[in-house]
C-alpha cells in the first residue's frame, strides 16, 4: 500500500495533498522546511515505512519510521502545524491557511483504517513524501 504527500512550501508551514493508492483523501499540515531541524522543521522528503501506534494522546494513528536524524516523528490529528506539531504530519480535511486546516480526526481515522486494513494483510504501507 502507499501514502503520497505532495508537498508544497511556504515561509510559514507546509501544506500537502494526500493520497493513497493513487486516490486523493484530502490534505497535510505542516511546519516549515528548516533542514530537518528537530521540534521545528518539516522531516525531509523521501519513502519511508509506516507502522500501526496507540498512545492516551492520539489514540491510533501512525509511526514513521526510520526518519533520519529524528525520532518519534507521527501521523497524528492536529489542525494548525505550529501550535500543535514539532515535526509530525497532520492529515486535514480542508485546509485554512498555511499550515493550518480543520476537521483532522475524521481524516485521520479513515487514513488509520486503510492503513491498519493493509497491517492485517501483512502489506508494508509505505509513505512517499515530494514536492
Amino acid at each position: 500500500m502507499n501514502v503520497l504527500l505532495h508537498r508544497t512550501y511556504y515561509k510559514e508551514g507546509t501544506n500537502s495533498a494526500l493520497f493513497y493508492n493513487g486516490l486523493f483523501l484530502g490534505f497535510a499540515i505542516e511546519l516549515p522546511w528548516l533542514n530537518n531541524q528537530r521540534n521545528v522543521s518539516c522531516i525531509a522528503e523521501g519513502v519511508y515505512e509506516l507502522k500501526a501506534r496507540y498512545s492516551a494522546k492520539f489514540k491510533h494513528h501512525l509511526y514513521i519510521v526510520d526518519v533520519k536524524g529524528r525520532s518519534l516523528i507521527l501521523l497524528h490529528s492536529a489542525n494548525n502545524a505550529k501550535r500543535e506539531l514539532r515535526g509530525c504530519i497532520a492529515p486535514v480535511t480542508q485546509l485554512t491557511g498555511i499550515g493550518k486546516g480543520i476537521n483532522s480526526k475524521p481524516l485521520l481515522q479513515k487514513l488509520v483504517s486503510l492503513c491498519y486494513q493493509a497491517f492485517d494483510r501483512n502489506e508494508k504501507v509505505l509513505l512517499t513524501i515530494k514536492s
